[in-house]
């Protein structure tokens, strides 16, 4: 390059606009995703950004899609219960990541082509080990209800691993007086035994998840669909 070379700005793309969202949005949450600050962060005026996106809900939707593209689809040749677990594992690894879509997966009235994808290849697992239509998005239901009700627990508390759990704990039990530990023992049990060894949201959703598999299991037919 020679010295009096400048460096070629790169150009926006529909792409490269809703990957920047998704950035900002995991620095800044949803409350600082405005399209203004995201030209800013582009270097570049907010109207060059309705080139590419029609509006924030346009840009939203590309960024649910991008959420979605990061979740392991069920691979039925694992059989459906290691592909429903992995798939719920991948589900809350990508919530964790972009904790601001908790809640926003499902809501979208345009859903991209990744999102159709998982909710597909999501069906197709199911249908395919042999349960019936109803019963396929009756375990569907579940099991995203109980990823999407973790991911908001574990969004909302104020700690983020077992130590930490641990400390929060045991700062509650040293500030409850005597006389609210002797009406609320069970409470009080649960309290120590966090402050001993933590919460351990990891061991916790597995479990969760297990029981939940363990119950599907039983709705399951014994015949295969061919």
């Amino acid at each position: 390059m020679s010295r009096d070379a400048t460096p070629t700005r790169q150009p926006l793309s529909p792409d490269r606009v809703v990957d920047a969202g998704v950035a900002l949005a995991d620095s800044e949450g949803l409350d600082g995703l405005s399209m203004r600050e995201l030209a800013q962060r582009l270097g570049v005026v907010p109207m060059a950004l309705y080139k590419h996106v029609a509006n924030k809900e346009d840009l939203l939707d590309g960024m649910v899609d991008r959420v979605w593209a990061e979740v392991e689809p069920p691979a039925p040749e694992l059989g459906w219960r290691e592909a429903m677990r992995r798939r719920s594992i991948s589900l809350r690894d990508a919530l964790r990541r972009h904790p601001w879509a908790v809640g926003l997966l499902e809501g979208r009235m345009r859903p991209g082509p990744a999102n159709l994808f998982q909710h597909d290849a999501m069906m197709g697992c199911l249908r395919g080990a042999g349960f019936g239509f109803r019963t396929t998005v009756h375990v569907t239901s579940a099991l995203d209800a109980y990823v999407y009700g973790f991911a908001l627990q574990e969004k909302t508390l104020p700690f983020g691993t077992p130590e930490e759990s641990g400390e929060a704990a045991a700062r509650k039990l040293e500030a409850t007086p005597p006389e609210l530990a002797q009406r609320f023992p069970h409470l009080l049990e649960v309290a120590a035994e966090l402050a001993r060894a933590g919460y351990d949201y990891e061991e916790e959703f597995l479990t969760g998840l297990d029981l939940i598999l363990d119950g599907v299991e039983r709705l399951r037919p014994e015949w295969i669909a061919g």
